[in-house]
């Protein structure tokens, strides 16, 4: 059992409600089993730890021992901890409900040149793809392993990971493989774009993806995402491709509307996806339809920063009572950074979120986004993942863009980063 004591403000979030973070101030966090069992003011803390330790109270166990949450006497506790966190604040992991990060080679050029003037397009995917498949299992994975570990400090503690970059039989499957080491939220998005061999004809493409691709994915994937937009899948075609997938067992997303304001949108509200994201297009009666469905969308704000499309503007899909998320979107084409924290700076600075809404979004968001109740906040039952932050408070996330604050982060109440100082 784990203590968390001083704890300066502690950031519990409400699953169902946007921005509605639950901050308890000079708090603890009590752990057990990696599942956060209490969480509450520090002067509550010593009856919470009475109340959990249940048979070791009857040996020696009372208020001279804990106070205010400070344990001052080891005797006979049962194996508590108490982890002293010095007046740092202390939220949820960061739930980062869409990323891809398996693949190979390297698009820094193409950034360059986009930065230079160059329109983005969904066709330099092509690149990352002829990387991919010439490189080995073993240099996928490390990657992908590097990858993980830049998030983790910075604090994500979940993690969705798409293929899509190999958009062969074998090598989506060997992406999933490799994905499933790693995490138990993989997406097939075989449908990321139509392969340059099968340019000429796509249809012949979409089929292997239906016939041969999702059966040999079954069981493999959770999830089935499509790109659906100009330049990579038409309506028509993400449709017969959702529902071959959701015949095999997995659960729909959808890429929609990041170029233009066509009618994906609409299309994922309509066959259930779980979340559609980027939406950098939406109409209010996009908006009005999502909201209906209750059918999470996903924000990505490094996109928009490193591709230089226009920003949407969050207040609207708030005021429209859509259910938002916050991801980082990593790719090595259109936004390759892995940090959560930098995504919320830039929701807040440019997307108009409040500081409370992009830190929920990226938190208890992400976790509606993958439908689960389990991550994303810190009440009772949740799963012990929280960061230690090197500051007071949440705000400082948006409030001091491009500091290293993520200090210590913990998974499953076991510390998997420690960026403080070495002696």
């Amino acid at each position: 059992m784990q203590l968390f004591t001083g704890i300066s403000e502690l950031v519990v979030n409400d699953l169902d409600r946007l921005g509605e973070l639950d901050v308890i101030t000079d708090a603890a966090l009590l752990v057990d089993g990696g599942r956060v069992i209490w969480s509450g003011p520090s002067a509550q803390a010593d009856t919470a730890v009475q109340n959990h330790l249940g048979d070791a109270t009857a040996h020696g166990v009372n208020d001279d021992d804990i106070v205010n949450g400070e344990v001052t006497s080891t005797n006979e506790l049962g194996g508590l901890e108490t982890i002293d966190l010095g007046g740092k604040g202390v939220i949820p992991g960061f739930v980062d409900s869409h990323n891809h990060l398996i693949f190979a080679g390297d698009r820094s050029e193409e950034f360059a040149a986009r930065m230079a003037g160059q329109k983005y397009s969904a066709g330099g995917i092509a690149t990352t793809v002829a990387a991919t498949r010439a490189a080995t299992e073993a240099e996928l994975e490390a990657n992908l392993v590097h990858l993980l570990e830049q998030a983790r400090r910075q604090g994500t503690t979940t993690f969705e990971i798409k293929t899509g970059y190999g958009l062969t039989l074998d090598d989506e499957i060997q992406a999933l493989e490799i994905i499933n080491r790693h995490t138990d939220e993989s997406t097939l998005i075989a449908a990321h774009v139509v392969p340059p061999e099968y340019k000429e004809d796509p249809e012949v493409y979409v089929d292997l993806v239906i016939d041969e691709i999702i059966p040999a994915a079954a069981g493999k994937a959770k999830w089935i995402d499509v790109f659906c937009e100009t330049g990579a899948f038409t309506e028509d075609q993400t449709r017969r491709i959702i529902d071959a997938g959701k015949a095999a067992g997995m659960i729909p997303r959808l890429h929609a509307n990041q170029l233009t304001e066509g009618g994906a949108l609409k299309l994922g509200a309509e066959l259930g996806c779980a979340s559609v994201d980027h939406a950098t297009f939406a109409s209010d009666e996009d908006l009005k339809i999502l909201a209906e469905a209750g059918t999470v969308v996903t924000l990505l704000p490094s996109i928009e920063f490193s591709t230089r499309q226009p920003y949407p503007d969050a207040r609207r899909y708030v005021d429209a009572g859509v259910r938002l998320a916050i991801a980082t979107d990593c790719n090595p084409g259109s936004g390759f950074s892995n940090s959560v924290p930098f995504a919320i700076a830039i929701g807040v600075r440019d997307m108009h979120f409040t500081v409370d809404q992009a830190v929920w979004a990226a938190t208890a968001g992400g976790a509606n986004a993958l439908q689960r109740t389990d991550i994303g906040h810190l009440g009772a039952g949740a799963r012990a993942d929280l960061v230690v932050l090197d500051a007071p408070s949440f705000r400082h996330l948006a409030y001091r863009p491009g500091v290293q604050l993520v200090e210590r982060v913990y998974c499953g109440g076991e510390l998997i980063a420690d960026n403080r100082p070495r002696d």
